[in-house]
């Protein structure tokens, strides 16, 4: 960029002007990096003092943050460029922009009618003002009637006497609609509504109570002052919320929920975003805000009055708001405080043995939930302190119910054990080591009170699970388990030992040489499972355990064969991740894993083999009946059984139990699941598409790359504008971008290319959204790459992105070899890339003539290679040859020029004749012509 020396790039030294910061920030704002642009806009204003200069850089960086859309700074900056130049339309003309986004209108239109003032004659302003006066103009007219109305709503709702019930839904609707818009929301708020709306929650009546809660969430919606007079208001004399979010009324509870989430998200932008505008006249402290809204949540976990659902609420909610979001944010201290707080109040719940007298109200999920959430805590900690602190807390907890506690108490401290090795395993296995846990686990799997038993067979199988103590469990519990097994009268209890069993006997993993049992018995413990799974007359709960075996047994080979034969299983089994049970979908993934054998392959090195062989050590086998073939059959059976549609509707659901490795599980399923093209139309039609979009935005990274390469092998083999209708296309652009970071695959990285290739090609709104995501210069990364493939889906890529305007431009950049590549590329010996280069060319030299004069000064080659192409054998370079010329003598006479003097007029001349392509004649005619009415030829006697 003309920086010179050994310091340019972003560590420039010194001699770098404010003057050069500036070219280089302009080049980058229309290379389409804005966040670049305004790094380089930021430190020339740290070098430029001359008030002229500084005003132009801020009215550059408001240009930035209004692509960046961050428009207060974008408002901030502009008035600076306007401060120094009260005329200086471009800076008005970009507040205006910022301001009309951050809703103030009013000022909006005085900035754009100063613009009109100077340049009357300019058609973009007028269109803006237009456009700008009549949303004033609805807006003025909603305040006036609104004023009104918002006073005749609340005196039908809060009218004890009025009992038209009609009448009172339609008002209740209306401040619900009204709150949506900001216009409506101030004004419910300026007309005492918070007071006005916590009474109707005090009446106690659900229709009101969700009323007022809906309202409230448009009220509090990205606005912090509110929301802190809100809960101000809500807290006073008791903590209104909570007690709201603990009531019986399902969808009431739910309704609370939301309001605090909203509540918390408009916090957490306060926290991010700086904001000085008038909205935060009411200085608030987010993180102050935030804990008094936690704390009342952890207190409603432990309440006893509190309803079931409305514990499952807080817990899912604790689950969204408190760990960070992302490793890269650096503050835990949300964790920290919560663990500091309320860890023992989340193992009450967690710890609850249901049915036992004075036990917490809790649901099928209360439990998974408490898990995910410990789970979630002790993974957003940082250091081995923190992790101690964690352990200890868990282990003075176990201790509390276990010593010196009746049965009862025992079985309250196995059951946190088993919460723990669900959650954070690490932390329940330090618990198991505890002195007597394991021993009392044990002994209690004996007991004859079925609900003492269920309690210590499930600890014990959550304790398999952890290699470390499988051994332990191998040499004591597989007797123990076998004996239940074999003489228990009850089903419940069955199933479960039978689960440990399973669990036990997988220890082998994939390696199906290597089980504890003798053979055969996997096959029998399985169909035990399937019969069980198909019996609808045992509860969904115990069912679930049937499921846990399979997820275990299927690592057999035979055992998948024998599942997805059997129809009945299998759609029992899509029927259970509907139940109320969530906990379910874990083992239903994994069982799905194993039968389309999409976890993870470790390939044994040769060479190791052979020394294990000799060694006489034991080398891990691969199953006969785990070869493609048979994977592939046994794809197709599970996708008539109506799995996409099973995975489709767990995904949807927002659920706690669909954690990250769960998604995981899923993503590789839906991989497994399109692997065949024939199958991708089928997988689309029954929801796979739409259900891989969240897959592929969030999770972990392998299973985020899974997702996305599903999503990219739907894109190349459908149309995409059918596979994701409407606004869904623009939300596969960034799973497909992420597949061509360089840690991705060579496969990812292709298949990545392709879809982009298709999406491209379709309309310059995709185009659009693939440059915001910046994907071009990954594109043009792989046009060098060595393997042929990854470089021709780039080249045929950037083919189709070549239509926009942005990308055209970026073929003229100073110093870039962009076009050069191109052009030797359309000599290049391999034909599919010859063809897509070429054709790039032909489009860039149509659409943007410029490019035309560039190409002889790229390369000495240039002739050469464009005389290669008019004498190629297939029609189509020919053809493509043909139009790159006509365009480059339309273009300039200099060009033209050195076209005619060299072999190229006989060429065309001949092709000009050559009836049978009357494309390629076409335009070779074309260019003869103009290079008569340049006057470089004499025109042929026909032409006279």
């Amino acid at each position: 960029e003309g920086m010179g020396g050994p310091g340019g790039g972003s560590g420039v030294g010194a001699h770098v002007t404010a003057g050069q910061l500036r070219e280089r920030g302009n080049a980058l704002f229309q290379a389409g990096d804005h966040g670049a642009a305004l790094a380089a806009y930021t430190r020339a204003l740290s070098l430029c003092q001359a008030e002229p200069e500084r005003a132009v850089l801020h009215r550059n960086r408001a240009a930035c943050y209004l692509k960046l859309e961050d428009y207060a700074k974008a408002e901030a900056d502009a008035s600076k460029a306007i401060e120094a130049d009260g005329r200086d339309m471009k800076a008005l003309f970009r507040r205006s922009q910022a301001l009309q986004k951050l809703g103030r209108l009013d000022q909006a239109v005085s900035d754009l009618q100063r613009c009109v003032s100077l340049e009357p004659k300019n058609k973009a302003f007028q269109e803006a003002l237009r456009a700008l006066g009549s949303s004033m103009h609805e807006k003025m007219k909603t305040m006036s009637c609104t004023d009104s109305k918002v006073e005749q709503m609340f005196q039908i709702l809060l009218d004890p006497q009025e009992k038209d019930v009609d009448k009172k839904q339609k008002a209740a609707q209306n401040l619900i609609v009204l709150a949506r818009e900001e216009a409506g929301a101030e004004k419910i708020f300026q007309s005492d509504g918070v007071r006005l709306l916590t009474q109707l929650l005090d009446t106690a009546k659900a229709d009101l109570m969700l009323a007022a809660l809906r309202t409230l969430v448009g009220l509090c919606s990205g606005h912090r002052s509110r929301v802190g007079y809100t809960r101000a208001q809500l807290s006073l004399g008791s903590s209104r919320l909570s007690a709201v979010l603990g009531v019986e009324h399902e969808q009431v509870s739910l309704a609370a929920c939301n309001l605090l989430h909203v509540m918390f998200d408009s916090l957490k932008e306060g926290m991010q975003k700086d904001f000085r505008g008038k909205e935060d006249a009411v200085v608030l402290d987010s993180s102050k805000e935030q804990k008094v809204l936690i704390k009342d949540l952890l207190e409603l976990l432990s309440l006893e009055g509190a309803s079931a659902h409305g514990r499952d609420n807080a817990l899912n909610l604790l689950i969204k708001v408190v760990p960070r979001k992302s490793p890269k944010d650096i503050n835990n201290s949300m964790s920290l405080w919560v663990i500091d707080q309320g860890l023992k109040k989340i193992l009450e719940v967690g710890s609850t043995v249901c049915g036992a007298p004075g036990s917490l109200p809790v649901t099928e999920n209360s439990r998974m939930s408490a898990s995910v959430l410990l789970s979630k805590l002790y993974d957003d900690l940082k250091c081995d302190a923190e992790r101690e602190n964690f352990h200890h807390l868990c282990e003075d907890y176990v201790r509390s119910w276990f010593e010196g506690q009746e049965l009862a108490g025992k079985l309250r401290a196995i059951q946190t054990v088993s919460c723990l090795l669900q959650g954070p395993s690490e932390a329940g296995n330090r618990v198991l080591e505890l002195e007597g846990i394991m021993d009392s686990i044990l002994s209690l799997c004996a007991s004859v009170r079925e609900a003492h038993q269920l309690v210590a067979v499930e600890a014990l199988i959550h304790a398999a699970d952890k290699a470390k103590r499988a051994s332990f469990i191998t040499a004591n519990g597989v007797s123990l388990l076998k004996e239940i097994y074999k003489h228990s009268e009850r089903d419940s209890i069955r199933i479960r030992a039978l689960v440990g069993l399973c669990k036990l006997g997988s220890a082998g993993g994939t390696d199906f040489s290597m089980k504890q049992f003798a053979e055969g018995s996997t096959m029998k413990l399985a169909k035990q499972c399937r019969k069980w799974l198909c019996n609808e007359a045992i509860d969904a709960g115990t069912r679930r355990w049937a499921v846990e075996g399979l997820a275990y047994l299927t690592f057999d080979a035979d055992v998948k064969e024998e599942f997805v034969e059997d129809k009945a299983a299998m759609q029992a089994m899509f029927q259970l991740t509907k139940s109320e049970d969530r906990s379910v979908l874990y083992a239903v993934a994994s069982t799905l894993v194993n039968c389309t054998n999409s976890y993870n392959h470790e390939e044994p090195d040769p060479q190791m083999l052979e020394l294990a062989k000799y060694a006489k050590q034991h080398i891990p086998e691969q199953h006969p009946k785990d070869k493609p073939d048979f994977v592939k059959r046994r794809v197709r059976k599970l996708l008539t059984a109506g799995v996409v549609s099973a995975l489709a509707c767990v995904v949807k659901s927002e659920n706690p139990a669909l954690t990250n490795s769960c998604r995981e599980l899923i993503s590789r399923v839906f991989l497994a699941l399109v692997a065949e093209a024939e199958d991708r139309g089928g997988v689309v039609a029954q929801g796979g598409g739409k259900a891989l979009i969240p897959l592929s935005l969030e999770g972990t990274e392998v299973g985020q790359t899974k997702a996305a390469q599903a999503l990219a092998k739907i894109t190349i083999t459908s149309n995409p504008e059918m596979a994701f209708p409407g606004e869904r296309i623009y939300e596969v652009v960034r799973p497909l971008v992420s597949l061509l970071h360089l840690q991705r695959s060579g496969l990812e990285n292709f298949e990545g290319l392709m879809a982009l290739t298709n999406l491209a090609g379709i309309s310059e709104r995709l185009r659009q959204k693939i440059l915001k995501e910046r994907a071009v210069p990954m594109i043009e990364g792989y046009m060098f790459e060595e393997h042929e493939l990854i470089r021709l889906a780039a080249t045929e890529c950037m083919c189709n992105m070549a239509m926009s305007k942005e990308v055209q431009e970026l073929f003229l950049d100073e110093g870039s070899d962009r076009l050069k590549l191109m052009v030797l590329y359309s000599g290049e010996e391999d034909e599919k890339l010859r063809r897509a280069a070429s054709g790039t060319l032909a489009m860039l030299t149509a659409l943007h003539p410029p490019v035309c004069k560039r190409i002889p000064q790229v390369t000495v080659h240039w002739l050469e290679i464009l005389q290669a192409l008019l004498l190629s054998p297939s029609a189509e370079l020919q053809h493509r040859g043909a139009v790159v010329v006509m365009n480059m003598m339309a273009a300039a006479r200099e060009v033209a020029e050195q076209l005619i003097a060299s072999e190229m007029l006989e060429i065309l001349s001949v092709l000009a004749k050559d009836k049978d392509k009357p494309r390629v004649a076409q335009a070779a005619q074309e260019s003869l012509e103009r290079a008569v009415a340049y006057g470089l030829i004499e025109p042929s006697p026909r032409q006279q």
